[in-house]
Parts: C-alpha cells; sequence; structure tokens
C-alpha cells in the first residue's frame, strides 16, 4: 500500500475543500478571510499533488478551470426550458397597468421580487450531482450555443456546487442557474487601461466584450479578460424545490454562486416603484452597468401558471430608466469607411462621462443624420446612451454655437479625407459608398473588420498592420491571412 499516496490524496481532498471555502469567500461573499497570497500557496500544493498524481485530478478541481481550444467551434445546445427575454416598459402608469393585468390573469393577490438588470451576457449554467456539467448561451431562446471551456475559467462560477444545510438536496440531479456574464466597471477600467499602454485601441463597451471573450475558442485567452457571473435565476425537475423567487436567491447564494444582494422582496406596485426611482438615484455607484430594473412576480407556480406571449413571460417585465445625459463639444467630424465601402461619419468629441463610461465618439449613420441635427464642428451637444450602451447625439444647444461656425460639407469632407477615391450616394439610401474597386483599401477595412474583437479578434491585427500587409503585398484577399 503506498501510504504517500494515501496522504496526499487527503490532503489533496483537504486543499480543494479549503481552495473553494476561500473562492466562495472572496467571488460571492465579498469578505475574504485570507489574503491572496495565502489562496496561491494552497493552489501549488494542489497542483504539485496531482501533477505526482494524475489520478487524484478531479473535474471540479479548482486547478481544472482552463481547458482545451475548441478546433471546430461551438455546439449547439436545446434549452429544456427556454432562456426568455422581457417586455420592457418605461413608466409608472405602465407598470400598475401590469400589475392590474397580472392579479387578473392570476385570479388572486400578486406580491414580486425586484433585481437591478445587468448589462451582460445571458447564460445557463447547469450542475449534474452538484459537478459544473454544460453552461449554454441564450441563443434563440430555444437552443445556444455550449461555451462549458470558456465559463470553466470564470473565477467566482464555481466548479462544485457548496454544501449548505438548508438546500443540499440541490446537490443530487440537475439544477440549472441562469445568470449574466458580465465586466465589472473596474475590470473594463484596468482592462482598457492596458490596451492603451499596449498601443491599441480601447474597447468600446462592457457587454460587447463580454459577448465577444466567451465565444473565443481559446479558454486560456477567456480566462485573463475578468469575467464575472452573477445568478438570476435557478431551476429544477422537481416545481416544489423553489416556490418563490425570493427563495431562489438565497438558494443560489448557499449554493457557492454569486447574485446581486441588492435584490429585494416587494409585497405590493407602490414598493416596487419605491425601489426603482431608489436605483435610479444610486445606479451609477453600483459594480456592473445597468439600464433598468427586473419585476418578476414571486411565487413561481403562478410566474409558471400565467405562460408566455411570444418569447416573453406574462409574469415579468424590465423597467428601462431613461438614458443619462451630458453635454460636450464636437472636436472633429471623421468618415469612417466600412468593409462593405459605406461611408460613416463620426463626431469626435471632447471626452465626457456619460452612464459610468467615457465617451470620445459618436455615430453621426449618415449625411441626412447630420443635416436633421445640424451639426456643426464647434458645436456644443447633447449626449446619451441608447440603453446606456450607445452614444448619440441627441440635439444642438444652438444658443452656444459660434458665429462663423460653417455647415458641415458632406462630400467636401470626403473629398478632403479621401482624394484618391470616390463615392456616390443612390437616390434610395441616406449612405455614400465608394465607387468601382477600391482595390487595396477596401481590403484593408475588411481585414481590420475580420480581424477586430466582434469577429475573430486576432490580436496585433489591427488598423496600421492590416494597411501594411495589403501595401507590402503579403495579403490580396482575406484567405491570406491563414
Amino acid at each position: 500500500m503506498d501510504l504517500h499516496r494515501l496522504e496526499s490524496e487527503k490532503r489533496a481532498k483537504e486543499l480543494k475543500k479549503i481552495l473553494n471555502k476561500y473562492s466562495y469567500e472572496y467571488h460571492v461573499l465579498d469578505n475574504p478571510s485570507v489574503e491572496d497570497s495565502v489562496y496561491d500557496g494552497l493552489f501549488s500544493e494542489l497542483k504539485e499533488i496531482e501533477k505526482k498524481y494524475p489520478e487524484l485530478i478531479t473535474i471540479d478541481s479548482p486547478t481544472q478551470r482552463v481547458g482545451n481550444i475548441l478546433k471546430e467551434g461551438f455546439k449547439k445546445v436545446e434549452h429544456k426550458t427556454r432562456m426568455l427575454s422581457l417586455n420592457d416598459v418605461f413608466s409608472e402608469e405602465e407598470i400598475y397597468d401590469w400589475a392590474v393585468k397580472t392579479e387578473n390573469l392570476a385570479g388572486q393577490r400578486i406580491d414580486f421580487f425586484g433585481d437591478i438588470k445587468m448589462d451582460g451576457l445571458a447564460c445557463s449554467i447547469i450542475y449534474n450531482d452538484g459537478v459544473l456539467k454544460r453552461a449554454v448561451t441564450r441563443g434563440d431562446s430555444f437552443v445556444g450555443e455550449d461555451v462549458t471551456n470558456n465559463v470553466r475559467t470564470i473565477k467566482n462560477v464555481p466548479l462544485s456546487l457548496r454544501e449548505n444545510s438548508k438546500f443540499n438536496n440541490f446537490l443530487k440531479g440537475e439544477t440549472e442557474v441562469r445568470g449574466e456574464i458580465v465586466i465589472l466597471k473596474d475590470d473594463f477600467e484596468y482592462i482598457n487601461k492596458k490596451q492603451i499602454e499596449k498601443g491599441e485601441q480601447p474597447y468600446a463597451n462592457p457587454r460587447n466584450l463580454a459577448a465577444g471573450t466567451i465565444r473565443q475558442l481559446d479558454p486560456s485567452l477567456v480566462s485573463k479578460r475578468k469575467l464575472t457571473f452573477i445568478a438570476y435565476d435557478l431551476i429544477r425537475k422537481e416545481k416544489t424545490d423553489i416556490p418563490t423567487n425570493e427563495e431562489a436567491y438565497e438558494a443560489i447564494l448557499e449554493l457557492g454562486i454569486r447574485c446581486n444582494k441588492y435584490a429585494k422582496y416587494l409585497k405590493n406596485p407602490e414598493e416596487v416603484i419605491d425601489f426603482i426611482e431608489n436605483w435610479s438615484k444610486k445606479r451609477q455607484n453600483l459594480a456592473f452597468n445597468t439600464d433598468g430594473i427586473v419585476i418578476k412576480v414571486n411565487d413561481k407556480k403562478v410566474f409558471n401558471k400565467l405562460g408566455i406571449v411570444g418569447k416573453q413571460p406574462r409574469a415579468a417585465i424590465a423597467y428601462k430608466y431613461e438614458a443619462e445625459e451630458s453635454t460636450t463639444k464636437v472636436l472633429d467630424i471623421n468618415i469612417s469607411i466600412g468593409r462593405t465601402g459605406a461611408a460613416t461619419p463620426v463626431a469626435v468629441l471632447e471626452p465626457v462621462t456619460v452612464a459610468g463610461t467615457t465617451v470620445k465618439h459618436a455615430s453621426l449613420h449618415n449625411s441626412d443624420e447630420i443635416e436633421r441635427l445640424d451639426v456643426r464642428i464647434g458645436d456644443t451637444v447633447v449626449i446619451y446612451k441608447a440603453g446606456d450602451i450607445i452614444p448619440k447625439i441627441k440635439n444642438v444647444i444652438k444658443e452656444l454655437r459660434s458665429e462663423d461656425s460653417e455647415k458641415f460639407n458632406y462630400e467636401n469632407a470626403l473629398k478632403k479625407q479621401y482624394p484618391a477615391l470616390k463615392f456616390k450616394r443612390s437616390e434610395d439610401e441616406a449612405i455614400y459608398r465608394l465607387v468601382g474597386d477600391s482595390g487595396p483599401f477596401l481590403l484593408s477595412s475588411r481585414i481590420i473588420h475580420f480581424a477586430s474583437k466582434s469577429a475573430l479578434d486576432i490580436d496585433t491585427l489591427g488598423e496600421k498592420n492590416a494597411k501594411l500587409l495589403v501595401d507590402s503585398g503579403l495579403v490580396n484577399d482575406l484567405a491570406d491571412i491563414f
């Protein structure tokens, strides 16, 4: 009998248990009991044991978060229960109307549960007998993509559910946890700081970066992006296991998964309105971006009874806050040429903070939009974020306009920026497009898009390198990249 192996097996079990405890304290309770160096030391010890005795490695070991590269892309997976989207409402009156209609349909008095809407990527994480089995994106609500390899790298996602006194039966059979994959504001700021230090373009917003990251084929890249999972629902085959949404959140926390600590039981529509107004004032202080509040019927039996219309449940709505606004100056208007040859004007702005992030640019869409707004270089404008995400110019404060300002001439701007190219605007659209075969220029634009974060995310293949590859004749079409 190998006594050293038996001792190592016992030690490995103890290390896994305490490392999971420290991870829960740090990522879920936000109350670590030890320094990072203590965790790192114990983690290294576990790795050494598993290196010596590979047969002791288990799928839920803290050392097994980062898997291999997926060579054939993501597989499609059908959801056992649809991942629904929510109907949006924008006023107190609509909330009261929804509450009355819901009570009438249910034939009984209803209480509610409120949570802060997160701006991330919806994901379902499935545990089998307490061990992480699969993670699937929302997709079209019926079918999503299997992103298990990438979700395993998210440090606050437990690889095995936490043992507890009240919900230990959830460690048997299948337990599905639904939530949002987000990048927290501080993490996003740190990532963009590193981008700028490397001389690269900062990312536009946390939501797009989170969505693009989770679709990377290499989990080692995903593990570096500081993703966070925040749960909002729990599903069990036995409906009686989770009688209310309030209890679902309690179970989520006890099982070792982060959920929003500000979510709250609300007994009537008046308390719903108070909850919305409270977070309208404080939402900029949250760790994540939000554009509204989710309100659900608290009783899950009633929730399920009320059913679905289209892709939306009758028993839940999303209240959307008005977009935050700010003022800034238009420093310039540049015209960007996309991969299809469309010429899109972009306002270069004096940096301003809107809805928690710094805005330096705003798309003006086309020449008609510039004409409609009558926006000019030097103008003071009102900026807002559509859905608290996309920066837009709402209007020009013409009272602050300089007397010698000139209307923006779109065609002159195109000639100045692209003297060697020709553009034409057809009668049935508001967009100017490149005329004829633009050769190297359009190929460079296509490569830039092809290598961008929203496409293949090819590291270091930015605007300068794309142009250099084309100009040198090394790349004559997209296939040459490979």
